[in-house]
Order: structure tokens, then C-alpha cells, then sequence
């Protein structure tokens, strides 16, 4: 895991030293070493690399060139499945210096050329120099684990692994987009290959972009291809499952096929020449990680957990209850919400986007723990619940498809009663409420958006925050029509739950969990994590499969659950689904006032100053925190997301 920066300049030589300077920025990503690079023609390109030494610690150093040095890379992530690359790439007659998965991609590069990518199992960010086709390749892996940002610049292009690395740079101007917030407050993230800051682009997941340095104009010889999606067929699985599985022994042969695939993705993924650890969350999908850790793989598994002092938020008892039956050796952090308040200013400044939850910062202060325990590698269980539906999402839509076709049914709305068990003040307590929302939108039941449609319009209710010029400026904008433009053709054809799944994984994996969860706040700590579940083979089988085995009935994850047969304690195996959550509003105050950095930053003159959100509304949204009376998704998610927006606007656009 690392940081890179580089810069393709149109007119002059790239100045080492702005490469340097955006490098620094990039520190907490690879604390272990900084490289540059200049060349190309006239020396108007320029690599950057901070180092995170994972393999190959003593020669994996970056940036990396080939033989002549012709191909230079940077790369930020790893590729697990490097040591049979390497031995392919040897037969076919390549050389090589060096034990590192960086050399991989060099080497690979000069034997496929752009198709390089399709044979990578791994999470990356990459840029790659080829100088005897003059031109610049950028790769992003394919779910977009890894982060990479890039501008264009009075001169040519710019890139890097953050934002604040292109605030390195002078030229690059620094405001908050409007429309972006628009989207943040309505998907939880922009949409794919936007960013919150104005003339600053994210480089899609599963994306290459190639830009030619002879161009006249290298903007526009940018050229963009996706190599890789989710892709969900036809529709129409039951024939090639049955042929392959066996009749009546389908679903035990499909399990087999799972934990088979599950199991290598998990060797795959402890490679590393330092050890590795994993988070155990007490839900199913880290214990399905760690189990299959201590049954199938010879790696000494050590574990860290999360606890909160509430008790709603709380796993620790599940979490004994697995570390006990897998005698692994266990640590856990405990988080108040002093803690929080204490670390979240921090958080905005790793995640350079708004949030609209306080989750990520327990997940900071957890890496921190790994890393004060001497780790840097650990594995996650994020994924499962996109690849094998889990989510609360999956069987509301469900439900509500079921009630749009008799909605004058008494009984169907019962079922209403079987989500949330988990919450304190679950939405499904008051029938008329829960009844009225999950009734929202039937006559929109055929549509793609028609599963995320009541979420997106609770999120969105945080607009009415929003200053009157910002309502504005955003007047017109067509949320479901946004986010149809970003939909493939084929999902025409497939199955609502197909179509469910593909929208979670573009809005909330990629741009929130993966990010401003999850590689954001583990690299805050110099800590990578890594993913299993979102190995592109296992993605590409669960798509495979009949949404039946997903999601039976209400009961979530049927196969994966299926899969771990025997290998779990029954109760965490068919434990209802309960998201990882932490305490919000409540963390920002204290015996019913604000604390003192919260209440100036959301007083009347800096809310006035930023001219983004509504003083007086986001003075009553304060008392009734204060109050103790913002018990609700949409008054937290409102106070959270205009928080973090102003910290984002505090310190990457007032500060400067």
C-alpha cells in the first residue's frame, strides 16, 4: 500500500520539487520511503511514490522502470496473484530484478500492453509511463478499493492517490462543488468520477485512461475505457446452474463452489512479507474471513474488534463468543463518544468528502490500534453484503414490491416487522410511518432506482440545510434521472435484485464504505486493508447466481451462510444482519450544549461565511440535538453531513 503523484506537462520540464511537495502529502499512505522520477520528452513527465513496504521490502522500491527504463510505474495497492504472473512472465522470456508485484505490472505491460489489467487480481491504483508510445496510462482496480484523483492543469495533467496531494500544487484552485454536495446528500457519495471539489475528477472503478504526451492538446487525447463491471447476464441462470450443479444437489454443489473460491481468495490475499492480521467484527462476513484464516491457511491469526460503550452500537459479546471458539489471539479498542468528537475532525481530513455517519472514525482509531500493535496488512469482511445481498436495502425493496402488488393488503405490511431488530428506535415501530414509507414510490416499481428511491429521498431531506443559494444552484437537478445516465444498457434485463445490487455497489461501496470507511481510514494509520469478498472471481460468481440464493425470502446471504456450514457457531452463522454503526449527534454534545469547536464552527458568521447552509436551520437542528431529541436516521445524518461539510471547507478551502 502507498501513495503516488505525477504530472504530464504539455509545454515544460516537470520541477521535481512539486513532486516532492505533492509526495509529502501522501506521507501517512507510505511512511516507509519516498521515490521520484523525471523524463519522458523533454522531461515533461514526472512519477511519485511514497511507500508502505509490504513485499519485497528491501527492492520493491518505486518508481519502478523496466530494463531500458522506457516503462516507469507507480502503484498503490497490491497484486495477489503476482507470484504466478511472474512465473508466466518468465517463461515468455522476461527478466526480472526484483521479488515485488510492482515489477509484475512492468513486465506485464510490455507483453500485453493495455490489457494488462484484465489479468491482475488485486486492488490498485497505477500509473504507468511508456516512453516508446509516448503516453500515459492510468488504471484503477476494478471496484475501486484504491483511490485516484486527477485536474487538469494550465499545462497538461496532474494526478494522485488524495486530493490534498493536488493542493500541492499552486495552480490548482481550491473550491467545493455544488453539485457534488447535491449528490453526497442523496447517494452518500458523488457519483462515479465526481469529487466534491470543483475541476478535481475521480478516476472511475474498474477504468484505464490513456493520455497521448504528442497530442497537441493532451486533454484532449484523453481516452477512457472500462475493462471491467458488474455484470449480471441476461437474467435468466436457472438452466446453466442446474446443468452444472447436479438437479436436486444445486445449492450444496453451488455452497462447495463458494467456500472452494472463497478459501483461495483469502490465501491469496495473506501474501505479504509482514504479518497480517484481520478485523472480527462479531457480524458474519469477519467471521467468515477469519475462520476460514484458522482452518485453511497455516498464517497465526491475530484479531481486532471495535466496542462501544452503548450498547446499541455494540458487538463485544458476539465477538468473544467467535474469538473463544477460534482461540485466536484478540484485541479490542473501545470507543466513547468523547473519542469521536475528539477524532473526527481528523477523519474529514482523510476522507476529503463529506460524511453523513460518524462510523469512520472508530474504524481510524481501530487502524491506529493495529498499527501501535506492530501490523500493517489486515482483511476485512466488506463486500459480502453487495455480492450476496445483506443489506436492510435488499429485503425493504423486496417488501416493497411485494405490498405495490396489493396495496390494499393488511397482512403484507406485517412483514414490515421483521427489519430492523437491531435498532433502538427501529422506522418499523410506528405501522402508519413505516407503512407510508415503505409504500413509497409503488407506482415507480418497474424502475431501476425503485429499490433506493425511499432512502435517497430521506438523505435528501438534509437539503433543506442547504443556504438559498445553494438550493438554487441546484434547482432542476434530477436525482433518478442522474443516476439512470450512469446505468449500462443490459440492466434492462436483469432481476430486481440484480439491479438493487449494481446500484449499491456504484453509490455507497465504492464512494463511501470503500472510501471514506475504508481505505481512508486504515491508510490515516498506515495500515492496508484488504477485501476477499471483493476478489473479482468471487464477484463474478455470486452475479452468476439465481437471486434465490441470495436473498430466500427475508433471509439474507442464503449461500454464503450455506457455504460455512459447520465451520461457524450456529448463532453468529444465521444471526440477523446488523450494520456496523456508531453513536452520531450525540457525541457533539455535552450536558445539552454543543462543544465549544462544534458551536464556532456552526455559529451564524461561519455558516454565513461559508454561504453553503441555512443559519437559522441548522440553529434549530442544533437545539434539538442538544435537546437530546435527534433520535432519527435523517436529524443525525443531517447534523453529521453539515458538520463534515463545514470541517471539509474549513480546512481544504478557508484555511487557504
Amino acid at each position: 500500500m502507498c501513495g503516488i503523484a505525477g504530472r504530464l506537462n504539455r509545454t515544460k520540464r516537470v520541477d521535481p520539487a512539486s513532486l516532492a511537495a505533492m509526495v509529502q502529502r501522501l506521507a501517512h499512505r507510505g511512511p516507509d520511503g519516498q521515490g521520484v522520477w523525471t523524463g519522458g520528452p523533454d522531461g515533461r513527465i514526472g512519477l511519485a511514490h511514497s511507500r508502505l513496504s509490504i513485499i519485497d521490502l528491501a527492492g520493491g522500491h518505486q518508481p519502478m522502470g523496466n530494463e531500458d527504463g522506457a516503462i516507469q510505474v507507480v502503484f498503490n495497492g497490491e497484486i495477489f496473484n503476482h507470484i504466478e504472473l511472474r512465473a508466466e512472465l518468465i517463461a515468455q522470456g522476461h527478466t526480472f530484478r526484483t521479488h515485488s508485484d510492482t515489477e509484475v505490472i512492468v513486465h506485464l505491460y510490455e507483453q500485453v500492453g493495455e490489457a494488462f489489467v484484465d489479468h491482475l487480481n488485486g486492488q490498485f491504483a497505477i500509473a504507468l509511463w511508456d516512453g516508446r508510445q509516448r503516453r500515459l496510462v492510468l488504471a484503477r482496480d476494478r471496484t475501486g478499493i484504491r483511490p485516484l484523483f486527477f485536474t487538469w492543469t494550465p499545462d497538461g495533467l496532474a494526478f494522485a492517490s488524495e486530493v490534498k496531494a493536488l493542493f500541492a500544487l499552486p495552480e490548482v484552485p481550491r473550491a467545493l462543488d455544488v453539485g457534488a454536495l447535491g449528490e453526497t446528500f442523496t447517494y452518500w457519495a458523488p457519483l462515479p468520477g465526481h469529487t466534491v471539489f470543483q475541476g478535481i475528477d475521480a478516476l472511475p472503478p474498474g477504468t484505464l485512461m490513456v493520455v497521448d504526451a504528442q497530442a497537441p492538446d493532451v486533454r484532449a487525447s484523453a481516452r477512457l475505457h472500462r475493462y471491467w463491471d458488474w455484470d449480471f447476464g441476461d437474467g435468466d441462470f436457472s438452466a446453466d446452474t442446474h446443468d452444472r450443479s447436479g438437479g436436486t444437489h444445486q445449492g450444496e454443489d453451488l455452497a462447495e463452489e463458494l467456500r472452494a473460491l472463497l478459501i483461495d481468495a483469502v490465501r491469496l490475499q495473506l501474501r505479504a512479507d509482514v504479518p497480517v492480521g484481520a478485523y472480527l467484527s462479531g457480524g458474519l462476513d469477519s467471521s467468515i474471513v477469519t475462520t476460514l484464516i484458522k482452518h485453511f491457511t497455516d498464517t497465526p491469526l491475530r484479531t481486532f474488534s471495535l466496542t462501544f460503550d452503548d450498547a446499541e452500537f455494540d458487538e463485544s459479546a458476539q465477538q468473544a463468543e467467535l474469538v473463544a471458539h477460534l482461540g485466536t489471539s484478540h484485541s479490542s479498542l473501545r470507543c466513547s463518544r468523547a473519542d469521536i468528537a475528539q477524532a473526527f475532525a481528523d477523519t474529514i481530513w482523510h476522507t476529503e468528502a463529506p460524511v453523513l455517519r460518524t462510523a469512520p472514525t472508530p474504524m481510524m482509531l481501530l487502524a491506529r490500534h493495529v498499527r501501535e500493535s506492530g501490523f500493517k496488512v489486515v482483511l476485512t469482511g466488506e463486500g459480502a453484503d453487495e455480492v450476496f445481498g445483506g443489506y436492510d436495502i435488499f429485503k425493504e425493496a423486496r417488501i416493497r414490491r411485494f405490498m405495490a402488488r396489493q396495496p390494499q393488503s393488511k397482512v403484507r405490511p406485517q412483514l414490515i416487522d421483521r427489519l430492523y431488530p437491531y435498532l433502538r428506535h427501529s422506522p418499523a415501530a410506528a405501522r402508519v410511518l413505516a407503512q407510508r414509507f415503505f409504500a413509497e414510490g409503488a407506482e415507480h416499481a418497474h424502475q431501476p432506482h425503485f429499490g433506493h428511491h425511499p432512502r435517497w429521498q430521506t438523505t435528501q431531506r438534509i437539503w433543506q440545510f442547504f443556504s438559498p443559494d445553494v438550493r438554487a444552484q441546484l434547482a432542476g437537478w434530477n436525482h433518478l434521472a442522474a443516476l439512470e445516465a450512469h446505468l449500462p444498457a443490459s440492466h434492462a434485463g436483469w432481476q430486481p435484485l440484480q439491479r438493487d445490487q449494481y446500484i449499491e455497489a456504484h453509490t455507497l461501496m465504492s464512494g463511501y464504505l470503500l472510501s471514506s470507511q475504508g481505505d481512508r481510514m486504515a491508510m490515516a494509520a498506515s495500515i492496508e486493508g484488504r477485501f476477499p469478498f471483493l476478489d473479482h472471481r468471487v464477484i463474478e460468481f455470486g452475479n452468476r447466481l439465481p437471486p434465490r440464493y441470495k436473498l430466500m425470502g427475508l433471509t439474507e446471504k442464503y449461500l454464503l451462510k450455506r457455504s460455512v456450514h459447520g465451520l461457524l457457531p450456529e448463532g453468529i452463522r444465521t444471526r440477523t444482519k446488523q450494520p456496523y454503526r456508531a453513536p452520531d449527534s450525540a457525541c457533539f454534545f455535552e450536558q445539552g450544549r454543543a462543544l465549544d469547536w462544534v458551536a464556532e464552527l456552526l455559529s451564524p458568521a461561519r455558516l454565513a461565511d461559508a454561504g453553503l447552509f441555512d443559519a437559522q436551520a441548522v440553529g434549530k437542528l442544533m437545539a434539538k440535538c442538544a435537546q437530546g431529541r435527534a433520535i432519527g436516521f435523517g436529524d443525525n445524518m443531517a447534523f453529521v453531513g453539515v458538520l463534515s461539510t463545514m470541517l471539509l471547507h474549513e480546512r481544504f478551502v478557508r484555511a487557504h
